[in-house]
Formats: structure tokens, sequence, C-alpha cells
């Protein structure tokens, strides 16, 4: 047998300017549940029917001033703490499940911090049942009677429907029922007392303008999101007793312990909506078998006892019904076989599980990883919905992270293509919760801006409505008046009686004949009659034949003009496939092209990479030998720069040297040719130039020509031994102040000796200032011992020994020749040449020697 199947219809691509291009805005309800003592602090406000506020507890200062904030948020609806079950359904669900009947989508779930009600709104308590329970009365109080037999539709796993015929699905009912252990038809099939209450609607509820000439299949199926895992609650896992589980500490399962089952995985089917790939769908034909299987599935459901919820949910559940609609043939009494006819409409409800806080629930292993996927997943869910308000609201294109949790990426549908979506926010109005009721109204006001495309109207089949009825057979006579037959049937006169008991008797004869005669007549009356009514009814007959003729005639002209249009549109089918196939053709030797093209675009970034990459690395290789370059360029000029200096230094030191040595050569000279007692000069000493140094620094106007040492640091030789490099080049200045450092090796050239027995260094430098006179550095460092076994130097210090001599002093007037004081000293007076004799230790290799003491001869008085 063939069979028709059915898919989930993708949403067309709409044109600009349709009709259908409209869209509508997430519809956001708001349940405030009553308190659970009256004696605890309310937070949470109804101001009316579409607006709450929220109030700052006590505690809770956010102003600066120190004043409590208060915050209005709008819904479309506000439900108060006495808000019954049945208002919130007619408001909110009841207009899916129409939805739903007439084909179209639709999404319902529930949001708000654990211990909220989110699970009382779905599924109800005993005596008030939820949601759930009657979105599932209202279904098969609107379609009931127009239930497809079971095994009609059968689903299977590319998220699409099958048709089978009536034989097919006897043949499968019998099968299953010859499997299966037989159950109680779902007609006289009694509910469970552990939900009866839940089920048990008082009100009857029904949808308007159901397609009675169509039939209908519902399907059911639930799963959950824990830890962002996908797991089927319907579905019945295979034990094996001979072969039985192990568990990790391999101890063999008892049979009453379960086997966990696997976790399902997201597709997407041929028209991109996503589907639970393997997921138990059951059909269901009445209000408590769908419930049954609700409640089998929701024992399997991951619940916990926290320190805010005793029965907290620990997953996301998703609730779907299925709806699949197919109409009924030309006859009204099979389902037509074409697939093109058939609806698939879904409504899914979801319960999510509560926002929580580690720190308030105080969850520990298990427990506060399950708390941080459930708030990954509804931050995934709140960021999706930020981005496409951001979206739709300022135009951008950003990517929505659907495929950051599975929650959001199963409901993608919804949000990009059609259908109703509705979300009750549920909200516990105590103090204790104020901070995430907070943040459950902010993500409310974003989703109330998202906008999702409004649903289209299912297409009409085209077939004349009423059939179902029409072939129905009717209930008794058109009219209440009596045939002519029936009457002339009932005046018939009795016969007379008959029976001769007398030869003589002449009365029962004539009797007898007389009334057969009128029977007779009466017949004969009958009979014409009958012909009358036949020759009409021929007449009647001949009338029909031919009208039909006629329709049959008209008909097979109708015929005649399909063919030829099919036969055109055959031709013009072959001609567009000769196209087709040349297209593809040419689509397949530019697909070549392009692949080769591509392949040398790849070559060619490679290889420009590659260069690139060269390139790269020379001028890093270029930098770096600058840098190098530019460094031996500055330590090579830095290196003559002081090497000139020095050798300018030293020639500067020398030439003068010899200048002063010809000037005193000059005055000897001078004072040889004036003086008129040519005496031998004595060589004075510098004792005793000291000792007239210090007698003329008694007299108050002169100043002593003295040697003035400045010091910038003083020498000091903690307990560490130093190395005192002097260089045999350094000229000996014989001043006060000389650094001295006990215990110290004293060398002319730095050896690694002498080093490696000292921590500290010391090396003494002489060079010419600036104002001719020789200034000596003692340069310190300390010494460190390298990884090569060798050792260096590192210089902290430098001290500065530096003499100088006055300038600007007065000169005092003397005769040429004075006599000499009874203390044997000179009486005559003095320039600054005179008082200040300077001794200088010569640089070896001079013309005067080492260790050759000058004195400054004293200027004569010009006459």
């Amino acid at each position: 047998m063939k069979t028709a199947k059915a898919k989930v219809p993708r949403k067309p691509v709409l044109k600009k300017g349709s009709q259908t291009n409209l869209k509508d805005p997430v519809g956001v309800y708001c349940r405030v549940r009553p308190l659970s003592c009256p004696d605890q602090e309310c937070c949470v406000e109804v101001v009316n029917n579409t607006t709450v506020q929220l109030h700052t507890p006590e505690g809770y200062r956010l102003n600066r001033n120190g004043d409590y904030k208060e915050t209005q948020y709008s819904f479309k609806q506000v439900f108060g703490t006495h808000t019954t079950q049945r208002e919130l359904f007619e408001v909110v669900a009841s207009p899916l499940v129409d939805d739903l009947i007439h084909g179209k989508n639709g999404l319902l779930f529930t949001y708000g911090v654990t211990g909220s009600g989110k699970t009382h709104t779905m599924t109800g308590s005993p005596g008030y049942g939820g949601l759930l329970p009657r979105c599932l009365n209202m279904i098969f109080n609107s379609i009931g009677s127009f239930q497809a037999k079971r095994y009609v539709f059968k689903s299977n796993d590319r998220n699409s429907m099958e048709i089978q015929c009536e034989v097919d699905a006897l043949l499968e009912r019998q099968k299953r029922e010859a499997v299966s252990v037989p159950k109680t038809p779902s007609s006289k099939r009694q509910a469970d007392p552990e939900f009866a209450d839940m089920i048990n609607v008082q009100e009857f509820c029904k949808a308007e303008e159901v397609d009675e000439d169509s039939v209908y299949g519902i399907f059911v199926s639930y799963i959950e999101i824990y830890n962002n895992y996908i797991y089927d609650l319907l579905e019945e896992v295979q034990f094996d007793p001979i072969k039985p589980k192990w568990k990790g500490s391999c101890t063999p399962m008892r049979n009453a312990e379960s086997v966990l089952p696997q976790s399902k995985i997201l597709r997407e089917d041929k028209n991109h909506n996503m589907y639970v790939a393997g997921c138990t769908e059951v059909e269901v034909k009445s209000t408590e078998e769908a419930f049954e299987v609700f409640w089998r599935g929701q024992k399997k459901r991951r619940i916990a006892n926290t320190h805010l919820n005793r029965e907290s949910s620990r997953s996301h559940s998703v609730f779907s019904i299925k709806l699949v609609q197919a109409p009924l043939d030309a006859d009204g009494d099979n389902v037509l076989q074409e697939k093109e006819q058939i609806t698939i409409s879904q409504l899914s409800l979801v319960d999510l599980a509560g926002s929580e806080r580690t720190n308030r629930t105080k969850a520990e292993g298990s427990r506060l990883r399950e708390a941080g996927n459930i708030n990954q997943s509804l931050m995934t869910l709140r960021t999706c919905m930020e981005v496409l308000r951001e979206n739709q609201t300022y135009g951008t294109n950003k990517m929505v992270p659907y495929r950051d949790s599975k929650l959001t990426h199963l409901f993608k549908n919804y949000f990009d293509g059609e259908g109703k979506v509705r979300m009750i926010v549920c909200v516990n109005p105590k103090a204790e919760d104020y901070e995430e009721s907070l943040q459950v109204m902010r993500f409310a006001e974003v989703t109330q801006e998202v906008e999702v495309a409004r649903p289209v109207d299912k297409v009409i089949c085209g077939l004349t409505p009423g059939r179902r009825y029409r072939n129905l057979p009717r209930g008794g006579p058109v009219g209440d008046e009596p045939l002519v037959t029936e009457v002339s049937l009932q005046s018939f006169p009795p016969l007379p009686p008959y029976r001769l008991l007398d030869i003589n008797d002449e009365e029962t004869l004539p009797k007898l004949i007389e009334t057969l005669e009128k029977r007779h007549r009466l017949r004969q009356v009958m009979t014409e009659e009958l012909n009358k009514q036949c020759m009409t009814f021929k007449a009647l007959l001949k009338e029909f034949d031919s009208s039909l003729s006629n329709k049959e005639n008209y008909i097979q002209e109708k015929l005649n003009e399909k063919e030829k249009l099919i036969s055109g549109q055959k031709s013009e089918i072959e001609r567009l496939e000769k196209k087709n196939k040349t297209l593809e053709y040419k689509i397949e030797i530019l697909e070549k092209t392009t692949t080769i093209y591509e392949e040398d675009k790849r070559n060619l970034q490679q290889e420009l990479e590659s260069q690139n990459q060269k390139l790269q690395r020379q001028f890093s290789d270029k930098r770096r030998l600058e840098a190098r370059l530019q460094g031996m360029v500055t330590e090579t000029s830095m290196k003559w720069q002081k090497e000139c200096e020095r050798r300018v230094a030293a020639t500067q030191l020398e030439m003068q040297n010899k200048l002063w040595v010809k000037d005193e050569k000059l005055k000897q000279l001078r004072a040889i040719v004036t003086e008129p007692k040519p005496e031998k000069p004595e060589r004075p000493s510098r004792e005793r130039d000291q000792e007239k140094i210090i007698q003329r620094s008694v007299s108050p106007s002169p100043v002593p020509n003295t040697p003035i040492p400045v010091r910038h640091r003083r020498s000091r030789s903690a307990g560490s031994r130093w190395v005192d490099h002097k260089p045999a080049s350094n000229v000996q200045t014989e001043t006060v102040m000389q650094p001295h450092v006990p215990h110290a090796i004293t060398v002319s050239v730095a050896n690694e000796k002498a080093l490696a027995k000292c921590e500290k260094y010391m090396l003494t430098h002489q060079e010419l200032a600036s104002d001719g006179e020789i200034q000596t550095k003692v340069i310190k460092g300390d010494v460190f011992k390298t990884r090569g076994g060798g050792q260096s130097v590192q210089f902290t210090d430098i001290e500065t020994l530096k003499q100088e001599s006055p300038t600007g002093s007065r000169k005092r007037r003397s005769s040429t020749v004075a006599p000499a004081q009874p203390d044997g000293t000179e009486s005559e007076w003095t320039d600054v040449e005179t008082r200040c004799s300077v001794a200088v230790e010569m640089k070896a290799g001079s013309q005067l020697g080492p260790g050759y003491e000058h004195h400054a001869q004293p200027k004569r008085k010009k006459p």
C-alpha cells in the first residue's frame, strides 16, 4: 500500500508588501502568587490590570540619599493573587489552542525564580487544573467526533507524518494489540485517581469554526533539558533480566533500579525546522489518555529539595502537542491521500526551571552544577531576546546565539518563523526574592519588544463543504402525505363470508362475485395509476439521462481541455527539464572552473602568505642588524671620542708643561741678569714653602696660596678588601687629603689574580680640569664573579679631588731690595704668583724629569 507523507510545512518566503508579513510582539503576562505566610513582607504590588510596582524592602538602599526606589513594569495583562486557573487559561492559552486547531503553531512558557508557582501554573494541583490539562480538554472537546482511527496517521523519525489507508491502519492496530497487553478503550478508560482531580474540569470549552470535513490526529511528546542535555521522558528503557546492568563498582543493579536513558540530539529537517531526533510521539484519543502519558513522564522528571523549594525543578520540561489534519475525499468517507493537503501544527508548553542564587539555595555538588546550567541556559535565552530586539529596533544583522543552549536552539523556529509566542512571568512577592524578581522584570521588559511573524491562515483544499454528512441515510420520508396506492389498498372492500352451507343458497355467491368485481375494478384503477406513474418516472429518467449525458459531454470537453493543457504543460516541463539539464551541465562546468580558480586562489594566497612571512623575517632581521650596527657605531663613536679627549688632554698637559718650563727658564734667566750678586739659588723644599705659607697665613691681608682639595665624598672602606688601581702615568700631587684604604692591594694594571681576592675596586684617574688644574677622580665599584669563572666590575660611585688657586688677589707693593728681617724671613711684598708656590710632578718623559720641584719667582714691578 502506498502511503502519503506529511511534513511540517516550511513557511514560504514572502515578498515585501504582503499582508502576511505583519508581526506581533511577544505576549508577556504576569502572575503574582500569594504569600505563604500573611506576616511576610511584600515587595510586589499590583497597581492595575496591566502594571505592577516593585517596592524596595527594608535593608536595601539603592539610592545614595537613602530613599527607597520604586519601579513600575507594564505587561499585556497582570493576574493578581486571587486569579483562578480558568481566568488565566481563557486569556492566555485558549487563543493558542484555537490557533492549533486551525493549523497554526504556538509556544507558551512560564518564567520566574524558583518557588514562584511556574509548575502550579502549567500543571496545576488537585482540584485546580493548570493550563496543560485545560488545553487537552479544549482540544478533545473540539475535535472529539472528527478524530481519525488509530494508526491512520503514523509518525516517522524525520519530523513528518505518514498517512495510511483504513486497511493498513486496521492491520497495524491488530498487530499492536497482539503484541501489547490489551488496554481499556479510551472512551471507557477512567482517569488515575492520582491526577483525576487535575483533569476534572467543570467548564466546557470548545473551539469555534472547526472544519467538519477533515479528520484529526493528536500526538504528544514529553522531553526535559537537564544540564544542557535532552532526555525523552516517554522513552521505555529496555531492561534485560538475563544480562543485568552493572554499576561502576562492579556490582549488578537490581530490577527495581532504573537505567539512565540516553540523551537525544537536535536535528534540522528538510524545511529547516528543529526537532528532537528519536523522540517518542504517542497518539492519544482522549484527555485522560493524554494526561496519563504526561503523568508517566512527569514521574521521571528530575526534581530536588533545595533550601528555597521542597520540590524544585532541576530541568526545563517541554510538553508538545502535535495536531495532524487531513481533509476527507470527495465522497466524505476516507482521508484524502494527497500530502499537499495535510497540515501539521504544534503547541509547545514549556515549564522552565527557576533561576536561583547558590548563596541562597545552599547548593553543593550536583545541585550546584544543575543550578549553574539552569542559570546559563536562562542567560542565553535573555541574550537571544536582546539581540533579536536590537536587530528589529535598529535594523542590525547580528547573529542570534541560538546554538549556545539546547533550549534556545530547539525553539529557534518560533522566533525566526511564524507562530504566536506567549510568556507567563511568575512572581513571588516576598521580600527575600526582591533582587531575583527585579532581574525577571527586566527580562520581561526586553521580551515584550521582540516581534514574531503573524501566522498565516491554512489553505482551503477546494473540495465541496459538507461532504461528511452528504451520503448519510436520511431519517424518514420526505413528506407526511400517504401514497395513492396505499390509500387504494386500504379502500379495498372486505371479502364477505364465502362458505356455502346450503345447496340452495343463492346469496353468498352473488355477493362474493360483486365484491370481487369491485376489487377487480379497483385493481384496474390502481394498475392504470401505476402505469401513469411509471410513464412519469420513465420520462424523468430520460430527462435525467439526457442531462447526465450533457454533463458527461461537458465534463468530457473539460477533460479534453485539461488534457490538452496537461499535454502542453508536459511539453513545457520537458522543455524546462532539457533547459534545466543544460543549465546543470553549465553549472557543473562553472563549478569545476570555480574549483580550479579557488585552488589557484588558495595557492596564490599561500604563496603570498609565505612571501609576506619571508619579507617580515627579512624586515625583522634588517631591524635587528640596524640596531646592532647602530649600537656598534655608538659604542665606537663614544670610544673614539673618549680616546680623542684623552689624547687632547694629554697633549694640552704636555704643551702646558713645556710652556711652563720655558717660562721658568726665562724667569730664572731674567733673575740672573737683573740681580747684582749672583748667588747660587737654593733648591727650596716643600716643607719650607709650607712653613712660609703658614707664617703668611697669620696675616689677615694676603690669602695663602695653598692647594685646596675639593672632594665630593669621603672614601670609606668598611670591612671589605679593596683593589687600589693606580696607573703608572699618574702625577704625584702630595695634597693633604689623600685616599687611603687599609689592607688594599695596590696595582698599576688590573689583573684577574688581584680581583679574585677582593670584593671592592678603586681606580685613581687624573685629568686636566677646565681651569688648567689637575683633577683626580677616585672611581669605585663592586667585584662580581661571572659564570665563566672570571670577574667583572660594576662601578657604583666617583669621588673627585681637585686643586684650586685663588684668583683676583690683591698685589702687595715692595721695594726692589728689602732689608732682611730679624727673624731671617724676607720682608718683600709679593704677588699671587710669588705667594702660591705650585709643586707639580711631571709626566714621565718630560724634560725636567719626575720629582723636580719649581718655585714661582716674584714678579718685578715696573719702574
